[in-house]
């Protein structure tokens, strides 16, 4: 199939994976002319029914979630009779790529992957999607060290009758919930499970149980008591450890009960992990993204246990990574294609300012032009960047520039409009001080392909920012060269 070309559009250019359905495919979109996988089903596959729902439900299902976490859907399509799914390309390697290459992960890193992993799985189970499959080798590392959770293909609805039969156990043996290796029905529950186990892996380098086949597997799953995680990695907390023992519990009612519920006591431990180690360590490069900035700090005294960030925030950002090298599709990344407002409840938050950004190049992107994206007239006038002879900023991983609230305040949501869509935008939020490049502020959303009339989801977690920056990664093609123009920028939210 190498050099096939799928829909006059997408170039398959090497295979990265087979399964039993199907084979993904390093593609290059040949009228975007960016690289992507391409799932493609196999041809055998395509005349059995079931399977074939099962196909198409993975791509009706990651479509509708929209995440940093989740690796996007693209497109879908059909050609000569086989359908295939358009994902965005992840530029790194598998969890279990990476715990066989490395052994066990920093504390750290481990905590932060899992917090990742915990925040895709939030957007499914937030419109009563249960992933199933929730193991290393679905959660993909890409360049910066950001986990991403892929392969929905036995996602199901809550509310949706399913195309398995009563009964069967689907997943994978080394994670899969008691009740799931029973062929009970699963909820969100079963993921949390799974994800305890995915943790428990990371942290000691190895699946807790083995046998001679993959029903031995699961009845241990069923019956036997995970290794206790702190007697085989003393190392780590204690907080550490109780978030292993509870997401594992046998029974779904000793669990979290939800996932966030699960992300607070992450979010706890990963603090606790890396103060014991006096920042960061290892390769993680999400923990900025993961620790909520407000708890970015580190204790000096007992009596004075959370004194300012300054220790623990620069070796973070120093730990954070800046590029991040994707493709998405409008379906992806926090961002949502469409016009219109903020959602209920939600209300328009002023700006008082707005302001070039070029930290890489000569800190100077039209800056006499920057006002025209605050002044209401929504078409008229505009803010652009200087026009590239590419379709790339050159030595520069992007231009953009940030818009200021005057105050920290809660936004939620981002509109955009743009006369050039098709440009890439990651969002991002910082307070005083301005950091001196991107890798300083905290990512909010991506959108890959931003329409005239964009609407972008802010994954805040609550925290509150003055300054949102706009990010541009990839110019749009315009008259002279390419470049980007932004006619409009509002905020929605909390003040």
């Amino acid at each position: 199939m190498i050099g096939t070309v799928l829909s006059d559009r997408y170039r398959l250019e090497a295979k990265l994976g087979s399964g039993g359905m199907s084979t993904v495919y390093l593609a290059r979109d040949e009228v975007l002319d960016r690289p992507v996988a391409v799932k493609l089903m196999h041809r055998e596959m395509t005349e059995q029914p079931d399977q074939l729902e099962r196909f198409n439900q993975e791509a009706r299902a990651v479509a509708k979630l929209s995440n940093p976490n989740v690796v996007a859907v693209i497109d879908a399509g059909e050609d000569q009779g086989r359908p295939y799914i358009v994902l965005e390309y992840v530029q790194g390697e598998t969890l279990k790529q990476r715990i066989a290459r490395v052994g066990a992960l920093d504390a750290t890193e481990a905590l932060a992957y899992g917090l990742e992993v915990a925040q895709g799985l939030g957007v499914a189970h937030d419109r009563n999607m249960v992933h199933r499959d929730v193991k290393p080798q679905n959660v993909l590392i890409d360049s910066t060290g950001r986990a991403k959770l892929t392969d929905f293909g036995i996602a199901r609805e809550l509310n949706d009758e399913g195309v398995t039969a009563t009964g069967r156990v689907i997943g994978t043996t080394d994670y899969v919930a008691p009740e799931q290796a029973m062929g009970k029905d699963v909820d969100p529950r079963s993921d949390i499970y799974s994800l305890g186990i995915v943790l428990y892996e990371m942290l000691t380098g190895d699946v807790p149980f083995e046998a001679d086949n993959q029903i031995g597997v699961a009845m241990k799953h069923v019956n036997e008591e995970l290794p206790d995680v702190q007697v085989l990695r003393p190392d780590i907390s204690a907080a550490s450890a109780r978030v292993v023992d509870r997401a594992t519990a046998k029974n779904p009612d000793d669990r979290y009960q939800s996932i966030e519920e699960m992300s607070e006591d992450l979010q706890a431990a990963l603090e606790v992990e890396a103060i014991r180690a006096g920042g960061a360590t290892g390769e993680a490069t999400s923990v900025l993204d993961a620790v909520a900035p407000p708890r970015r700090q580190i204790p000096t005294s007992r009596t004075s246990p959370w004194p300012a960030v300054a220790m623990l925030l620069v070796a973070l950002m120093i730990a954070a990574g800046t590029a991040y090298f994707i493709s998405r599709g409008d379906t992806g990344g926090g961002g949502g294609g469409g016009a219109g407002g903020a959602g209920s409840g939600e209300q328009r938050i002023s700006l008082v300012s707005a302001t070039d950004y070029d930290p890489q190049g000569d800190a100077e992107e039209h800056s006499d032009e920057v006002d025209l994206v605050l002044d209401d007239d929504r078409s008229a006038t505009a803010w652009t960047t200087e026009t590239y002879e590419t379709d790339s900023f050159g030595d520069k991983s992007g231009v953009g520039l940030y818009v200021d609230a005057g105050k920290p305040v809660e936004a939620t949501e981002m509109e955009v409009r743009t006369p050039t869509p098709g440009w890439t935008l990651e969002v991002y939020g910082t307070n005083e001080p301005i950091p001196d490049d991107v890798s300083g502020w905290t990512r909010l959303a991506q959108v890959p392909d931003v329409s005239e009339q964009q609407r972008i989801d802010l994954i805040t977690a609550g925290v509150k920012y003055q300054y949102y920056l706009l990010w541009i990664t990839d110019p749009a093609e315009v008259d002279s060269g390419f470049g980007v123009a932004i006619s409009d920028i509002r905020l929605y939210g909390k003040e």
